[in-house]
Parts: structure tokens; C-alpha cells; sequence
């Protein structure tokens, strides 16, 4: 793709640690390209303790006019910006900021990423309880989200006690009339024996890391009609997924609520329509 690039160009990026793995700049000027916009996406390679000037250093930048946020920094950047909106608030996580004048104004895309491939399915959400590996800020999303679907019990699993504990008091804090648990993860066998579905939240198995969250012998204990969700997108699948098409499982990879949390988040930059399906043929090329 040829790009034009000026003095007059805008920037948004992607900001995380890693994000050399990460597909976004690919959809977003795919579709800024087809739109005829002067803007560009660029990765943007933060380390945790380089966070705080990084956020505040942008802001010193004219031309960036917003960012996406992907791990670790989708709970931290919270308290570094100037207004984060309420779905965000409700989440506890930002994965999308927006320059507002000289304002740094933070959302959450994810929450409505996730959902889109699951509303599709023909399923009686409000029969299969949910089970979250992992504690992050894309785990609050996924919480946030099973809530909206209506499951009846969402439980999220971790290995750090003082981090579930944690995790419990900001959910709750946040979000009510809902069933969450959280649990060690000694407790995850007999969970998946009633999961309805199961969705790994954590950045195992990516493409640095050829591992799986949980084996084969413990996906054998899902009941059979259970649907797998991995918010990993690379590679494809991850290990996790195969597993799970292996025991003949519904599986689902995280490029779909890559694609529809970018939209999202592009809507949010520009308040204008984007091309969804530009976006999607962009990444499906790229993979």
C-alpha cells in the first residue's frame, strides 16, 4: 500500500509492549486509504515504565490525534488521561483515546469487539455460564460483555490471589446485578465441566509463545456444546483453538473483535462511517 506522506499528516497507533505482533496498522490504513484521508497508524512500542512520559509526550505532539491501547496498558493509562467516558469507567479499561483540543479522552471498544462474532450464534446466552482465563484489562471487557449477553454466572480465573482479589473489588465497584466470581486457578477443572463459554483473556499462546492456558486433557472436560473464544488473533489458530476443534468444540479467534473494536475505535477518531469490510479483506489478506 502507498502512502503519502506530509507534513500535514495526522498519526494514530497502537500503543503496548510488544506490539510488533500487532495487526491494526494493517486495518486502519486499509481503510484510511479507501476513505482518502492525510492520516497514517503507527505502531507505537511503550515499555510499562516509559508509560507516563509517553502519554504525556504525545499530547506535546500536534499531529497525534489519538491511539489504541493494547497489554499491559489498558488499566494504567487510566489515571494519566483527562476523561475517561463511562463505558470505559464501567470496564475499569481504555483501549481507545481520542485528542479533544488539548484533552486526552479515553473509551473502551473492546466490550462491543467481543460481542459482535456472538451475536451472530443462535445460543440462549443466558444458559451458558462464562469462564474468563486471566485478569487484565481485556478481562474486564470480556466481563463487561457477558453481562450484556446475559449469562447467568461468569467466574474468572487467575494464579495471583492478591491480583483476583483486586480484580473482584474494581468490578464490583463498577458493575452490578450480576453473578461474578473469581477463583485460583486449581479450581479451573471443575469449572469447565459446566462452561458454556470459555474465553482465554491472556496473552498465552500468542506468536512469541508457542504454549496453551489450559491442556487437552482439561478442554476434554468442557460439555460438547460449548464455544471456545481466544481474543488472540496470531497466529491462526493459536494452539488453544486447535485444541478445542480437535474435541469438535465451536471455536472462535479474536480477528473479529479485532476488526469490529477498530472500527469502533476509528468511528471515535474520526465521527465519520468506516469500511468495515475493507478493514476485514485487509486483514484476512494479511493472515
Amino acid at each position: 500500500m502507498s502512502m503519502n506522506i506530509s507534513g500535514k499528516t495526522k498519526i494514530f497507533g497502537v500503543m503496548g509492549f510488544p506490539v510488533i505482533h500487532s495487526l491494526s496498522p494493517v486495518m486502519h490504513n486499509a481503510a484510511i486509504a479507501a476513505m482518502g484521508l492525510d492520516y497514517v497508524y503507527v505502531p507505537l512500542p511503550i515499555p510499562v515504565a516509559d508509560l507516563v512520559a509517553a502519554i504525556a509526550g504525545l499530547k506535546a505532539v500536534q499531529s497525534v490525534q489519538g491511539f489504541n491501547l493494547t497489554i499491559p496498558h489498558k488499566v494504567e493509562v487510566i489515571p494519566l488521561l483527562d476523561e475517561v467516558l463511562p463505558i470505559a469507567k464501567s470496564v475499569g479499561a481504555v483501549n481507545t483515546v481520542k485528542r479533544i483540543e488539548e484533552r486526552w479522552v479515553g473509551t473502551n471498544t473492546d466490550v462491543e469487539g467481543f460481542i459482535a462474532p456472538l451475536r451472530q450464534m443462535d445460543c440462549d446466552w443466558t444458559k451458558m455460564p462464562a469462564v474468563i482465563l486471566g485478569s487484565g484489562g481485556a478481562a474486564k471487557a470480556v466481563v463487561a460483555a457477558c453481562l450484556e449477553l446475559g449469562c447467568p454466572m461468569i467466574h474468572v480465573v487467575g494464579r495471583d490471589r492478591k491480583k483476583m482479589k483486586k480484580f473482584y473489588g474494581e468490578m464490583t465497584s463498577q458493575l452490578r446485578d450480576y453473578n461474578l466470581r473469581v477463583h485460583p486457578w486449581a479450581s479451573l477443572p471443575h469449572l469447565l465441566e459446566v462452561t458454556g463459554i470459555l474465553i482465554n483473556a491472556t496473552p498465552v499462546g500468542m506468536a512469541s509463545d508457542p504454549n496453551t492456558p489450559i491442556s487437552t486433557a482439561e478442554m476434554a472436560l468442557l460439555p460438547n456444546n460449548a464455544i471456545v473464544y481466544d481474543l488472540i488473533y496470531t497466529p491462526r489458530p493459536t494452539k488453544f483453538l486447535k485444541i478445542a476443534a480437535a474435541r469438535g468444540l465451536t471455536a472462535i479467534d479474536g480477528l473479529e473483535m479485532l476488526i469490529n473494536q477498530g472500527a469502533i475505535a476509528l468511528e471515535f477518531w474520526l465521527d465519520q462511517p468506516v469500511p468495515i469490510e475493507i478493514m476485514r479483506q485487509a486483514l484476512l489478506k494479511q493472515l
